[in-house]
């Protein structure tokens, strides 16, 4: 089942209840059927199905691992009941080793640090982790999507997450359901409230935060690239 299929049905049982206003549990039955939408959609796209999980960052600021100038660990707790499809996509590229040795490639100061082209590493590509129903920001059945490189991930938005310091959000295009593998973190002293609404929150920084608004901070260049690369030397998931 697609999401636009999951989107009809909803759209049905809502039609059914306004014809019903009158009729009591009328709530009970949109909240059955939406809770029974999002098991399925679970089931068919093979979403992890525990509440939260965790994703460690070992990050070091320099040329090389080595001649590092700085290193930190950040721990992201991903929140898979508001977010499942973003959480789940976040994961499955932390497992597959995608950011392993990506850059952060974008970071702006009193804003957020941006990265995960594992693709380009320039902030110019990255694409889904799997298959979640939208092909270059389209839904449709994955035999319609023919290169994995166009996979994307559907809008949560509205999932009630807002962009609140310590946050991870994805990054996309202006376009809707065009996240890909691209993500930014907020550091303590932000909250760009203006993103509700329009870019998916997916989990929160429970420990090294700190680490987060000291790497917004660096020296950066032209683009708002930083003049000393920032990069992800691993990025593990729990199982």
């Amino acid at each position: 089942m697609n999401g636009l299929n999951n989107g009809k049905r909803m759209f049905g049982v809502g039609a059914l209840c306004v014809l019903l206003m009158s009729a009591a549990g009328c709530t009970e039955l949109l909240d059955e059927a939406t809770n029974a939408l999002n098991d399925l959609e679970a089931e068919y796209y093979d979403l992890y199905t525990g509440d939260t999980s965790e994703v460690t960052l070992e990050i070091y600021h320099g040329e090389s691992l080595i001649d590092a100038t700085a290193n930190y660990t950040v721990v992201i707790e991903l929140d898979h009941v508001n977010a499942p499809f973003h959480a789940d996509n976040f994961r499955n590229h932390s497992l597959e080793g995608n950011y392993n040795d990506v850059t952060f490639h974008r970071i702006i100061d009193d804003f957020m640090i941006q990265g995960g082209d594992f693709q380009n590493n320039d902030g110019t590509g990255g694409y889904a982790a799997k298959w979640y129903g939208v092909c270059n920001g389209q839904f449709m059945n994955g035999s319609d999507c023919s290169n994995s490189e166009s996979y994307n991930v559907p809008d949560e938005a509205d999932n009630g997450l807002d962009h609140l310091s310590c946050t991870i959000s994805m990054a996309k295009t202006s376009y809707p359901n065009t996240g890909g593998s691209q993500f930014f973190i907020i550091p303590e002293d932000s909250t760009p409230d203006w993103l509700n609404g329009a870019h998916t929150v997916f989990g929160t920084v429970t420990s090294g935060c700190e680490h987060i608004t000291t790497i917004s901070e660096v020296e950066t260049g032209q683009g708002d690239r930083p003049v000393l690369p920032v990069v992800i030397h691993t990025a593990t998931a729990s199982e």
